[in-house]
């Protein structure tokens, strides 16, 4: 059995660059060492297990079972060990926290900028470095703590609901009243649908599935796509067509009436968002801190945009 005594440090750092990069070329580069030297390192590594972790294959390197498992362990261990030592190292020196968020771009630009604000007053020795990208689930780039776009699901990272996603049709009062007295269906009928991108899904899903919801007949594939909602939002308040968007979170449009919902169709649609980070770094108190503040913040902005 392996002891931690005899831990193969050098091979376990080599086979963690390989795996994130699936590269032994981006591995190199990424350790500024030479290919072959990693790959002898990868290779002692799978001899002292006694199994491959790394498939060859025509279109490029692909973990095995046994390196899926192992990656995110090693991968893991190793931003601890990155994130504690910095950590010694920056109060040694004096220096400040530094607390990488991920926020997707449609939530931090309508919700989470004044609560960051916030946040950064009464935490000023928490410096934040935030990062927003498009796309469901945990960002590509490396972060301590990420508010992700997604379905419900289980994982390997801690998951708090934050804001649960309530969309309803909503479009600009000109063009609600010049559709005065038409049900739902011919409504919809008769506007530009507003799409917002989906990794992974078609166009059209998230109105496929409002469709099906309420039982309207519609053509999903017609329109126009944006790459998030609040941009897809801006383009409906200029009287172009009708978007599915989140009523709590452009509740502000709608009270001041640059936004309407002809319609009382609102559907809970399955996706929310989540404070995901994973569980050994519950015991960060600066994650900890942040965790907290945005579960309380948001408890209260829910319940208001409600």
């Amino acid at each position: 059995m392996i002891d931690r005594r005899w831990l193969p440090l050098n091979a376990l750092r080599a086979f963690e660059a390989v795996g994130r990069h699936l590269s032994f070329t981006g591995g190199a580069q990424a350790l500024h060492v030479s290919q072959s030297a990693l790959s002898r390192h990868v290779a002692s590594l799978e001899d002292l297990l006694g199994r491959p972790l790394l498939e060859r294959r025509p279109n490029g390197l692909a973990l095995t079972p046994a390196g899926a498992a192992l990656l995110p362990v090693v991968r893991t261990a190793f931003d601890r060990m990155e994130v504690v030592m910095n950590g010694i190292l920056r109060e040694e020196a004096g220096h400040q926290r530094r607390l990488r968020v991920h926020v997707p771009p449609s939530f931090l630009q309508q919700v989470a900028l004044p609560i960051l604000g916030d946040f950064r007053r009464e935490f000023p020795d928490i410096l934040v470095d935030v990062s927003s990208s498009f796309g469901t689930g945990l960002p590509p780039t490396e972060v301590d703590v990420a508010i992700v776009y997604d379905r419900p699901q289980a994982g390997d990272t801690v998951r708090d609901l934050l804001w649960l996603v309530r969309v309803t049709p909503l479009c600009a009062p000109s063009v609600a009243a010049r559709s005065a007295g038409l049900d739902l269906p011919d409504f919809l009928a008769g506007q530009e649908l507003l799409h917002v991108k989906l990794q992974g899904e078609a166009i059209g899903a998230h109105w496929s599935h409002f469709a099906r919801a309420r039982g309207v007949a519609l053509n999903t594939q017609r329109g126009t796509a944006f790459d998030t909602v609040a941009v897809a939002v801006q383009y409906a308040m200029a009287g172009q067509g009708v978007v599915l968007a989140d009523i709590d979170m452009f509740a502000e449009e709608i009270a001041k009436g640059r936004l309407v919902a002809p319609y009382d169709a609102v559907i809970e649609d399955g996706f929310g968002y989540y404070l995901a980070f994973h569980p050994e770094d519950l015991g960060d108190p600066a994650i900890s801190l942040f965790r907290s503040w945005m579960i309380s913040r948001l408890g209260r902005t829910v319940r208001t945009a409600a």
